[in-house]
């Protein structure tokens, strides 16, 4: 009767540890004479808890030439030639999608940025679909971001996406264009300074 509590209670134990160990735990099978359990190892790299999938951001369709408040200082607006913004200071940047510097033809996304110590401003291109879904940036560390979606009325094959984000800790982020059904189209991989 004793052992038979002792196994009950070894097994209530492991089954305890087994289910408070976290989803990225890697497991390793450890027997005992006919009583099989699980251990559970945190792995040494940093991991992310895996989360529910991301929800859509709904697309804003402004007129050809509307000003967008981009939060900041910074002012977006779309026409048939492109994508244009302008910062604090006033300086006007563009961005054309029928210069042929992009293939329409499939999904791609592009990424300008602009900031300093006190965060930057991400903005850039989506195109080659109709059906965008959401542009999503990661950072070093693995915090993912949210653009906002911008596109002209009748839902043209390209549109512009923008961000704000926390300084830069040593790079630039991934920009990752998914569709509705949460498919990748295209993405830009993160890079160092």
């Amino acid at each position: 009767m004793m052992k038979k509590k002792y196994l009950s209670a070894v097994v209530a134990v492991m089954a305890a540890a087994t289910l408070a160990a976290p989803a990225s735990a890697t497991a390793e099978p450890v027997t005992a004479g006919t009583v099989t359990a699980t251990t559970a190892t945190v792995p040494e790299t940093k991991t992310t808890p895996s989360k529910a999938p991301a929800q859509n951001t709904p697309v804003r369709t402004v007129r050809p030439g509307e000003r967008v408040d981009a939060g900041q200082g910074w002012t977006v607006w779309l026409t048939k030639q492109g994508k244009y913004w302008s910062g604090p200071d006033g300086y006007e940047n563009f961005r054309s999608v029928v210069d042929g510097n992009i293939d329409r033809s499939q999904p791609g996304v592009s990424h300008q940025s602009h900031g300093g110590e006190n965060g930057v401003f991400h903005s850039g291109l989506y195109y080659g679909t109709r059906a965008a879904g959401r542009v999503e940036l990661t950072d070093a560390d693995g915090r993912k971001t949210l653009a906002t979606l911008v596109a002209l009325p009748g839902r043209p094959d390209w549109g512009v996406w923008y961000v704000h984000t926390a300084p830069p800790q040593g790079g630039s982020p991934a920009v990752a264009l998914y569709d509705r059904s949460g498919k990748l189209l295209a993405d830009l991989p993160a890079w160092d300074f």
